[in-house]
């Protein structure tokens, strides 16, 4: 029995006040407004005593019509409150003196903060999100990064990808250079990889290098990212902008892979980025198989038994990142990409080329026709030529070599030979040479090889390297 109720039946049984404030410990004045209360609601003890516990308590503690029809005023002008609360320079004080002034017998300060409170938190509901097996992959950067040091003894700091599954919590991290498109899908791959299998939808924050244009309602999706999405089957649906809470198993994972992941090395030193992530790998699997205390299961076991099994299948070839670019052949019939220099057919000098490049390849195409193909060079400021797209004039000069121009001139004798090799000799770079030595050749067109055999030894005598001289 409620004490409410041990009071009514005590009243019923015609105790004294003194009995039953000494019986329950409530005091007379409480126990005198519930009679009051029965009275005006003109309900006896009898009929009281009828009603279930919680309609009882409802009935004694329920306001009076004067309190409840102050309580509803009050109630219908919060919206105006809260929005007027968001003004700048407009303080709760404000407001309540305002509404004082209109209502000189509403709440009290006190009374007005916590029912506002109230108000603004109700404003604040959390939908709860309910994930389905195999459906989303939350993607997100730490901002925390990880480093090791190159062969050259260089610092090189790394960013941390995490993908969170949106049913198990299951997560998968792979660090890459920067946030640039590359690196970006090439962590996908990655991670992707160790899931073993696709979501049907892949949920990124609004990344510069995935999202060309954030927005709430139609967000516009980089064009290669959009076509790594379809090379999986899967659809890109990015969070909204200031909304944290659409990525919230995003956000949870970046929290507990800086936890359990980048805390844990952030004394270690690696000297590559395959040994950084084969350290990842270890604490990241030891992660996924501990017992999460309310589910009872592991991620690892909720993912195997659940998210695998509802996810799409990995396609035969992984996706492979190829960027494009539009470039003008250059004077010297090469275009550059990346701080490294391709060549293409001469005659396209001065004409716009698209350039397609994969970590591996460099395709060049003009009108939506090939053109040619290299091998990727990382190598900045350099130049890859192959002989077929230079000019006939061109391959000729680079057919000479300090070697072949040293056997031709010792066809005229062996002094034409020692001469010219002086004048080569005297030049920084043989090349520079090459027209002189021509010159001294060539001057058996005019007299024989013997005659130019001995000039050359006179030349060589008197150290005269050229062929004014």
């Amino acid at each position: 029995m409620s004490q409410l109720k041990h009071i009514l039946r005590l009243i019923s049984q015609s105790h004294g006040l003194k009995t039953i404030v000494r019986q329950t410990g409530v005091s007379r004045n409480t126990i005198k407004s519930y009679l009051r209360i029965l009275q005006g609601k003109e309900i006896s003890i009898e009929e009281a005593l009828k009603l279930e516990d919680p309609q009882l308590s409802h009935l004694l503690r329920s306001p009076s019509k004067y309190e409840e029809q102050r309580h509803q005023d009050f109630l219908s002008r919060l919206e105006y409150f809260n929005e007027e609360g968001k003004k700048p320079h407009v303080t709760k004080q404000l407001l309540w003196e305002e509404y004082k002034s209109e209502n000189p017998q509403g709440y009290q300060y006190s009374r007005f903060c916590y029912y506002l409170q109230l108000y603004d938190r109700s404003q604040n509901a959390v939908l709860i999100r309910e994930h389905h097996p195999g459906d989303k992959l939350f993607l997100d950067f730490t901002g925390d990064k990880l480093s090791y040091i190159d062969a050259s003894g260089i610092k090189v700091d790394c960013e941390v990808f995490v993908a969170t599954m949106g049913y198990s919590n299951f997560i998968a991290v792979d660090a890459v250079h920067s946030q640039k498109l590359s690196d970006v899908l090439h962590a996908t791959v990655c991670v992707l990889g160790q899931i073993g299998g696709c979501p049907k939808v892949l949920v990124p924050d609004n990344l510069k290098s995935a999202v060309s244009k954030a927005s709430r309602y139609e967000p516009d999706i980089n064009p290669t990212y959009a076509e790594f999405a379809e090379h999986y089957g899967t659809v890109i649906f990015p969070a909204r902008p200031y909304r944290p809470k659409d990525k919230s198993r995003a956000e949870n994972g970046v929290k507990l892979a800086k936890r359990w992941i980048l805390f844990r090395l952030r004394n270690q030193t690696f000297y590559s980025l395959s040994e950084l992530n084969q350290a990842i790998r270890v604490l990241l699997d030891d992660f996924n198989r501990r017992i999460m205390k309310k589910m009872k299961k592991s991620r690892r076991e909720l993912f195997e038994l659940w998210d695998k099994p509802h996810a799409l299948p990995l396609p035969e070839k992984r996706y492979e990142f190829a960027e494009w670019k539009k470039a003008k052949v250059q004077f010297n019939y090469h275009v550059a990409y990346d701080n490294h220099h391709y060549s293409v057919p001469y005659t396209l000098i001065h004409k716009t080329v698209d350039i397609k490049a994969t970590r591996m390849l460099v395709e060049v195409y003009h009108r939506g026709n090939r053109l040619c193909s290299h091998a990727r060079s990382y190598k900045e400021q350099g130049y890859t030529t192959v002989q077929e797209h230079m000019p006939e004039r061109h391959v000729k000069y680079l057919e000479w070599t300090p070697e072949r121009i040293l056997s031709y001139a010792g066809k005229y004798g062996p002094y034409v030979k020692l001469l010219v090799q002086e004048v080569m000799n005297q030049r920084k770079f043989p090349e520079q040479a090459y027209k002189s030595c021509m010159g001294i050749i060539r001057l058996e067109n005019v007299y024989s090889a013997q005659r130019l055999n001995l000039a050359c030894r006179r030349a060589l005598d008197y150290k005269a390297y050229n062929t004014a001289a």
